[in-house]
């Protein structure tokens, strides 16, 4: 068998079998004898040991790659008799780890799962399993006049099971919700091989505890997610995308007052981002433009509305503009003229993280604050860095600014531990001083498990820990997520 992680000293103080050539057979004979599904090279096991930042990297010596979830069942089946550690993986788009090995944990890679399984007009909803891809999904539901109450910059990649297990949140929240509102039903294989049939497509069922939310948002820490119920809506017939460059962050704030008392039904986004982070899609991305140039702005607001009749909304929307236009919010604005201007106007705020990503290396923080005040920390963050690392550190902002998201980044031209030490845990403290959340929607991963206590107290911790060794009572199930080591029995990393 291949792999760092067979050999590895660290790898083996933790209390989980080692992944045998037996075991490697044992998983071909569970998916049916096909070998090819059952990789063990290091050059086809490498890609799905390391998260797609690079910062993240385990030492996985087999990744299984089944396409039913009998064969799921099989593997875990084998997995828990053996004490093997496993990680359920979707898309790896994810930016906290949680996708990821820690060390050499066997990889169940679900994206040879990509059936849609049914679509249903009349009830408004799609059962699909857990690898189809979220672009995918939404491309089959348009076709019927549908659409997904999801969007993320990562849909030609993330996967539904991904989305599910991570709850997230995404561009569209402000208009349709949480994923916890969205999502019907589920199918999920436990810890130890068991099917667990929550799909089901009905809007209302009151009958005993609602069992699927113990797995949205658990981070495959309590089962594999191997098929999604999920409701779609009516798309939208009347789509307008408007972008603003406004002088303040509180600017921003009075405009979204303003948004949702004159746009209201028809408000679906409402986006912002700084200077800076325009400043790095522009010089890492090619073909992106200055979209107000001649009037750089320290803001910028993304507004799109969604609806059912074309003129009703490009009245509303003309009001608005003409109020925040009138009331000297704005500096400027611009609209988008057809689908691909707006698209380009998108384009500006959902490449941010690839734009980071090309910069080099960078330090993801993901919080829910006050709206009012949620700016607020990106500038203290500055002040505290700059006297330390000068030129050598940029401190960007951008988010949600509809449901109080803000993603703080710090990028910088390579990982330093002395830049970690100083934004962690001050960003943590600052945070829970605040009230807010240390993850708004992507999860806690590896990153932030140690780090749950700033956002939940003790007696919360405890209980989520008592149910994870109920359901999973070896710990097998994605290790070092989400929880700290300790309330789950493991020494820390």
């Amino acid at each position: 068998m291949g792999g760092a992680g067979a050999s590895d000293a660290r790898a083996r103080q933790w209390p989980f079998s080692v992944v045998r050539a037996s075991d490697a057979d044992a998983f071909v004979d569970a998916l049916g004898g096909d070998a090819t599904r059952v990789l063990t090279r290091a050059e086809d096991v490498k890609k799905y040991s390391v998260d797609w930042m690079g910062k993240y990297v385990g030492a996985s010596a087999v990744v299984v790659l089944p396409r039913t979830t009998e064969e799921v069942s099989k593997v875990m089946r084998h997995c828990h008799a053996r004490r093997i550690a496993v990680v359920p993986q979707g898309g790896n788009t994810g930016l906290v780890g949680g996708g990821t090995p820690t060390r050499d944990e066997v990889v169940v890679s679900l994206e040879r799962m990509r059936d849609i399984v049914s679509i249903d007009e009349d009830a408004g909803c799609a059962v699909c399993e857990a690898g189809v891809v979220l672009e995918e999904l939404e491309s089959a539901v348009r076709a019927r006049g549908m659409t997904v109450p999801l969007d993320l910059g990562a849909k030609g990649k993330c996967q539904m099971g991904g989305c599910v297990s991570t709850n997230a949140g995404g561009l569209r929240l402000l208009r349709y919700g949480s994923l916890r509102g969205s999502v019907l039903g589920l199918e999920v294989v436990l810890p130890n091989g068991d099917v667990l049939d929550l799909v089901r497509t009905l809007r209302k069922d009151n009958t005993g505890y609602d069992l699927k939310q113990l797995f949205i948002g658990a981070e495959g820490t309590l089962g594999v997610v191997t098929k999604v119920a999920i409701s779609t809506p009516r798309a939208p017939r009347s789509v307008n995308v408007a972008l603003f460059g406004l002088e303040s962050f509180a600017k921003c704030v009075e405009m979204l007052k303003l948004a949702r008392g004159l746009l209201g039904e028809i408000l679906s986004a409402y986006e912002f981002f700084d200077r800076e982070s325009l400043d790095l899609v522009l010089a890492q991305l090619s073909g992106t433009r200055d979209p107000l140039p001649g009037k750089p702005c320290e803001f910028y607001v993304v507004i799109e509305t969604s609806g059912s009749d074309a003129k009703h909304d490009t009245a509303k929307l003309d009001a608005f503009l003409n109020v925040v236009k009138s009331q000297r919010i704005v500096v400027d604005g611009v609209v988008g003229r057809d689908e691909k201007h707006a698209f380009a106007l998108w384009t500006l705020r959902e490449r941010i993280s690839v734009a980071l990503k090309y910069a080099g290396a960078v330090y993801k923080y993901d919080l829910s604050l006050p709206t009012a005040r949620m700016y607020n920390l990106v500038v203290v963050l500055r002040d505290r860095l700059r006297p330390m690392f000068g030129s050598r550190v940029k401190v960007l902002g951008y988010g949600h600014a509809g449901d109080g998201n803000l993603h703080l980044n710090v990028s910088c031209a390579e990982y330093d531990d002395a830049i970690e030490r100083a934004i962690e845990p001050f960003v943590y403290e600052y945070t829970r001083d605040e009230r807010g959340s240390v993850s708004a929607e992507h999860g806690l991963g590896v990153m932030k498990a140690e780090e749950i206590h700033y956002s939940k107290d003790a007696k919360a911790v405890e209980l989520m820990a008592t149910m994870k060794r109920a359901l999973d009572p070896f710990g097998i199930m994605n290790p070092y997520k989400v929880l700290p080591a300790a309330a789950v029995g493991l020494s820390k990393l």
